[in-house]
């Protein structure tokens, strides 16, 4: 049994991952840390196989490398985009990977980490046509408008409606409105699913992050209104 600890302050993310890697028979999620306090306590106790845990979980990344490899622990940093895979490399981790890998590709991984190899998850270039690949998220995407997209990105980080609200500079129930445009879309029916689908497909994932590095889409879609 492959025991793995998830530490990320993203709750929905979080759990998105922690679904993923749990349907497999072989995989216990034997703890989740959502600080850095708590992800120390976890790999000094429950000495997991890997670590699965966030950049942002970095103010003293020597100390948790030193942590993890007291406990045999395996280290799958989670980067955010425009990060460098060399930074954690370098100092122990065994594996890179982004925001916006898909489950199966992290279940890859995280497999390979225990086969003792190193892992970075790159993004795919445009030669290799994700639209094709991804033929669903492409869609998808297509179908958000840009306030939808970027009300999507800021789910998946784990933020509530009152604070989605306060950040697109509208209302709670605009929100909601919102957002039961996006379920209906999508065909989800709870903000974890709509993780999880993000998390799944790549080019939807990339898209809504996207729109967090801009300024917030003046755009409304009329039927949330």
């Amino acid at each position: 049994m492959l025991k793995i600890i998830l530490a990320d302050n993203q709750a929905i993310f979080r759990a998105g991952i922690a679904k993923v890697l749990a349907v497999e028979d072989d995989i216990r999620i034997v703890a989740q840390a959502q600080s850095v306090e708590q992800m120390m306590v976890a790999v000094e106790k429950l000495r997991a196989a890997v670590l699965v845990f966030a950049s942002s979980f970095l103010p003293n990344l020597d100390a948790v490398v030193q942590a993890a490899a007291k406990a045999q622990t395996r280290m799958l940093v989670i980067a955010e985009n425009g990060e460098k895979p060399e930074r954690y490399l370098n100092v122990g981790v065994q594996a890179v990977v982004f925001r916006s890998i898909t489950g199966d590709d992290l279940l890859k991984c995280v497999r390979r980490m225990i086969d003792g190899e190193k892992f970075v998850h790159e993004s795919k270039g445009p030669a290799n046509n994700p639209e094709h690949d991804d033929f669903v998220g492409a869609r998808v995407r297509d179908r958000l408008t840009p306030k939808e997209l970027r009300i999507v990105a800021l789910i998946v980080q784990g933020f509530k409606n009152k604070e989605i609200a306060v950040q697109l500079g509208t209302t709670e129930q605009v929100v909601k409105n919102y957002l039961r445009n996006v379920y209906d879309k999508i065909g989800v029916s709870d903000r974890l699913e709509l993780a999880l689908f993000t998390i799944h497909h790549r080019i939807l994932a990339e898209a809504a992050a996207a729109t967090t590095s801009g300024p917030t889409p003046t755009g409304t879609a009329s039927a949330a209104q």
